[in-house]
């Protein structure tokens, strides 16, 4: 077997934190490059107004911006109850395969036990019933037969 060689607590302890410090760079990085990202694309799709010109003009702006805000909404609408019909057919799905595997029942194990303690246990404690079925049967006695030794005494 090839031995493992024990690293030093110092030397972990030193690894580690060159680990956490380039985590905290790439973070550091990765953080400006989402902020870069987010700058470039309101420029691209936000264009500022020109706000120069007559009240006419302001005002064909102002309704330029409020129909392209009623049709964000409608798309907005609309891709929200598409996403909560998808949901309502996710839970059905799920539902219906909960109901096709069916409740597993758990195996049964063999349990000795007596008539009494069956009935105990069904009735509670409350009701004193004894069920000893051997009380209740027939006694019949053994009689020995002697027809059949006196008959083979004769044949004899």
């Amino acid at each position: 077997m090839s031995e493992v060689k024990k690293m030093s607590s110092s030397r972990r302890h030193h690894l580690k934190s060159l680990i956490l410090s380039i985590a905290a760079t790439w973070m550091e990085e990765e953080t400006a490059e989402i902020i870069a990202a987010k700058a470039a694309y309101l420029s691209e799709h936000c264009v500022k107004p020109d706000l120069s010109g007559d009240q006419a003009a302001l005002m064909e702006i102002c309704k330029k911006i409020h129909h392209l805000l009623d049709k964000i909404d409608e798309e907005r609408y609309d891709s929200e109850s598409k996403v909560t019909k998808s949901d309502k057919e996710i839970e059905d799905l799920k539902m219906k395969v909960v109901e096709l595997a069916g409740v597993k029942k758990p195996a049964l194990k063999k349990v000795r036990m007596s008539a009494d303690s069956m009935l105990q246990a069904l009735l509670g404690g409350k009701h004193k019933v004894t069920m000893d079925l051997r009380s209740n049967l027939k006694q019949v006695k053994k009689e020995v037969k002697e027809e059949p030794a006196e008959a083979a005494g004769r044949l004899a």
